[in-house]
C-alpha cells in the first residue's frame, strides 16, 4: 500500500498537480512549468553571433557614405568646370620648329629649358557651395622668370636635325586655359607681348602614365630676333588665373626655384619634391622648392616626345578640407564591430550582474540604435561639421540606450551605470578618430583591457550553468513525504 501511495504521488507531482482528497494540497514544480533556459556560454556564444550580424546593416550605411561621396565629387566636377579645375603651369621655355631627316623627313618641335628658372605664386582661397557641399576656389597670379643659355644648342638632336630658328617661340604651358582671369603678358629683353596660342604647336602632352597624361596647352610669343645659336637672354611671364583645390609648378628650368604664398590655412604639399622650406598657420601658407639639374630627371633640351617625365616635377599645394566628413565617417565605419562588441558586452555584463535575462531581439535593438547612430552622424556632419555631430549623435544614443538598460533591468541605477559606461565608450571611439597614427595601437590596447575586465568579472561564473529566468533562483522546494490516508 505504501508503494501506491509512493508511485501515485510521484506520478500526480510530475503532472504539477496532487488531489485535496488524498490529503494533499495542490503542488506546482518551477522546473515543470518554466521552460529551461540556455546556459551562460551558450548565451554568449549567442551575444556574440548578434554583434558579428550587426555589421551587415552597416555595409548599407557604407554604401550610403560612398554615394554621398559620389555626389560631392560631382559637384566639384561641375564647379571646377567653371573655374578651370587642378592648374598646372609650365613656364617659359624656347620651342624651336625643326624637321629630323629620314623618308619622309619628320617634323617637330625642339624644346630648351632655361638654365635658370624661378617662379613666384600667390594664391588667394574661397569656398563655393551648392547643396551641402563646398569646394576650394582659387586666384593665382604668378610670376615666372626664365634665363636662358643657348650655347651648345641643339645637343640632343638626332644628327642631320634642321632648327627653324626664325619661327622659334617662346612658350608657356597651362593645364585648363579656361581658368584664364587676364590676358598672360610675356617679356623679353625689355620687350612685352601679349601671349597667344602658340603658332608652333598649341598642345604639349606628358606625363609617363599613358592612360591618364597631363596635356597642356601652350601659349606663345615670337622670339626669332632673340633666339640664335649662342645667345643669352631673360623672360618673364604674368599670368592670373582661377582654378579648384590644386594649383602646381613644373621644375620648368635645369634648376628651378619657387616661391609660394597663400591664404589657405590647410594645405597639402605633394608633387614631385616636397618644399624645402614652408610655414603654415591659421592665416595662410608659404613654401618654397628648390629643384637642381641633377634632381630633376628631364634633360635640358631635347625633342617635344622625349620630355614625358616632365610631369613629375611638380611642385604641387592642394587645398583640402581638414576635417571632410565623409572620410571622418567613412572611418568611424571601421570600427563598427568593436563598436557594438563593446555595447553588447556591456549589456551581458549588467545581464550576469542583476540576474534579469535579456532576449536576443533587445540586444538586436541595441544594435540597430548603433546602426542609426550612423545615420545620424552622416547626415548631421555634413551641416554641421563631423567633431559637433559626433557630439549631438553621440549624446541622443548613449541617453536611448542608458534609458534603454533602466527598462530592462528595471532599475535606476543600472541606468546610470550603462550612462557612464556608454559616454566612456564614445569616447574612446572619438579619440580613436582623431588619432589616426596611434589609433590602432589605441584601439588594440582598449580591446585587450576589455577582455581581460570581461575574463576577471566572470571568473567565478559557472559558464555551463543555466541564467535564472528572472531575477535571484527561486529556492529549492522541499522533498515531498507522502502520507498513508489510512493513518489520517
Amino acid at each position: 500500500m505504501k508503494f501506491f501511495w509512493a508511485n501515485t504521488l510521484q506520478r500526480k507531482v510530475i503532472l504539477g498537480k496532487v488531489d485535496t482528497m488524498g490529503g494533499f494540497t495542490n503542488l506546482r514544480l518551477g522546473s515543470q512549468d518554466q521552460p529551461r533556459s540556455r546556459s551562460m556560454g551558450v548565451k554568449l556564444l549567442v551575444v556574440c553571433g548578434l554583434a558579428l550580424l550587426m555589421t551587415i546593416p552597416s555595409w548599407f550605411v557604407d554604401d550610403l557614405v560612398r554615394e554621398r561621396t559620389t555626389r560631392a565629387a560631382d559637384v566639384v566636377k561641375d564647379i571646377s568646370s567653371h573655374v578651370g579645375g587642378q592648374q598646372t603651369f609650365m613656364g617659359p621655355v624656347l620651342a624651336i620648329p625643326c624637321t629630323i631627316p629620314g623618308k619622309p623627313p619628320q617634323r617637330a618641335t625642339y624644346l630648351v629649358f632655361p638654365t635658370q628658372a624661378s617662379a613666384a605664386v600667390k594664391t588667394f582661397t574661397e569656398e563655393r557651395r551648392r547643396s551641402l557641399f563646398n569646394v576650394p576656389v582659387f586666384q593665382a597670379d604668378l610670376k615666372l622668370d626664365a634665363a636662358f643659355d643657348l650655347h651648345g644648342v641643339p645637343a640632343a638632336a638626332p644628327d642631320g636635325t634642321g632648327l627653324d630658328w626664325s619661327r622659334a617661340e617662346i612658350v608657356v604651358g597651362v593645364s585648363d586655359p579656361r581658368g584664364a582671369l587676364a590676358d598672360a603678358q610675356l617679356t623679353a629683353n625689355g620687350k612685352t607681348a601679349i601671349l597667344a596660342p602658340a603658332q608652333i604647336s598649341d598642345k604639349l602632352t606628358i606625363g609617363q602614365d599613358a592612360s591618364d597624361p597631363l596635356r597642356l596647352t601652350l601659349f606663345g610669343a615670337g622670339a626669332g630676333d632673340l633666339a640664335k645659336p649662342d645667345a643669352q637672354f631673360t623672360a618673364s611671364a604674368i599670368m592670373r588665373f582661377s582654378g579648384a583645390q590644386r594649383i602646381a609648378v613644373l621644375a620648368y628650368g635645369k634648376t628651378t626655384h619657387v616661391t609660394e604664398q597663400g591664404d589657405w590655412p590647410s594645405p597639402s604639399f605633394d608633387g614631385g619634391f616636397l618644399p624645402v622650406s614652408r610655414a603654415v598657420t591659421p592665416q595662410g601658407y608659404s613654401a618654397d622648392w628648390s629643384v637642381p639639374y641633377i634632381a630633376r630627371g628631364v634633360r635640358a633640351e631635347g625633342l617635344n616626345y622625349s620630355v614625358s617625365g616632365l610631369d613629375a616635377t611638380a611642385l604641387g599645394v592642394s587645398f583640402v578640407e581638414v576635417a571632410d566628413p565623409y572620410q571622418s565617417v567613412n572611418r568611424s565605419l571601421k570600427y563598427v564591430l568593436l563598436f557594438v562588441g563593446f555595447l553588447f558586452l556591456s549589456y551581458f555584463m549588467f545581464e550576469v550582474s542583476t540576474g534579469k535575462r535579456v532576449h536576443p531581439a533587445q540586444y538586436a535593438l541595441v544594435g540597430v540604435a548603433q546602426i542609426i547612430f550612423y545615420l545620424l552622424l552622416l547626415s548631421l556632419a555634413e551641416r554641421i561639421g563631423f567633431d559637433w555631430s559626433f557630439l549631438v549623435a553621440g549624446a541622443f544614443t548613449v541617453s536611448l540606450l542608458a534609458l534603454n538598460a533602466a527598462w530592462v533591468f528595471s532599475s535606476r541605477a543600472q541606468g546610470f551605470r550603462a550612462l557612464g559606461i556608454f559616454s566612456l565608450l564614445y569616447g574612446l571611439i572619438y579619440m580613436l578618430l582623431r588619432l589616426e597614427d596611434n589609433a590602432l595601437l589605441v584601439g588594440a590596447i582598449a580591446s585587450f583591457l576589455a577582455v581581460a575586465a570581461a575574463m576577471h568579472l566572470t571568473r567565478k561564473i559557472d559558464w555551463y550553468g543555466a541564467l535564472p529566468l528572472g531575477g535571484a533562483q527561486e529556492p529549492p522546494y522541499p522533498p515531498v513525504i507522502p502520507t498513508d490516508p489510512a493513518r489520517g
